[in-house]
């Protein structure tokens, strides 16, 4: 998609309900449907991060969005494709600017140069015990993408017309650090398997983009 028509229809997203749930639901493996219908969550007293699905124009104006392969590390979320984000520090002033922080950290965005479009529906996450607040955010320009080397293995620039493409909707048999041989929808993206949490935040994304 051109960059100039993307954000012609990005506006509209400012009023759009969020599809929120419902929207999760469908890229959700079903034992993290089953895990979020049992949980307590006065007794588990989740942390609280945020993240940016952040969209910009390309060299040839085609419309991209910045996701990140994660280290490999002792952690559940090892590398795992996820948007720029992390968890709430001390100094923040709300969620919106550990979202803008910690996309500056992690892929070298100045904040000042976003455009924070819309807040998404917050994602619990089982593994990790975590709250995560998403945002859609908007640069007007390409960016210079600069990894963090503690955090970062590689930055992914997606396509967003990649990203809207039906055939890139799958289902993926795949292990992890708390679970084998595990059937899940996902989203092949530059010829990688994104699932669970980002892929249910993705599912919102997708669909009011699809809706706008």
């Amino acid at each position: 998609m051109e960059f100039k028509d993307f954000k012609n229809r990005i506006s509209k997203l400012k009023k759009m309900p969020l599809p929120g749930e419902e929207a999760h639901r469908k890229l959700a493996p079903m034992m993290r449907i089953k895990e979020l219908e049992e949980l307590d969550m006065e007794q588990l007293k989740p942390q609280e991060a945020g993240v940016m699905a952040l969209f910009y124009p390309d060299m040839q104006q085609k419309t991209r969005m910045v996701l990140i392969l994660r280290k490999t590390y002792k952690g559940v979320h090892s590398n795992q494709v996820g948007f720029p984000g992390g968890r709430v520090e001390p100094e923040d002033r709300n969620m919106e600017h550990t979202a803008l922080r910690e996309t500056e950290e992690e892929v070298g965005i100045p904040q000042d140069s976003v455009e924070v479009i819309a807040k998404l529906s917050r994602l619990y996450i089982p593994p990790s015990n975590f709250w995560v607040y998403p945002f859609i955010g908007m640069l007007d320009h390409t960016p210079e993408l600069i990894p963090q080397e503690s955090e970062v293995e590689e930055i992914m620039e997606v396509l967003l017309s990649e990203f809207l493409d039906d055939n890139n909707l799958i289902n993926e048999t795949l292990s992890t650090s708390y679970a084998t041989e595990i059937e899940v929808p996902a989203y092949k993206l530059n010829n990688k398997v994104v699932w669970g949490a980002t892929g249910m935040m993705l599912s919102e994304v997708r669909e009011m983009l699809l809706k706008s």
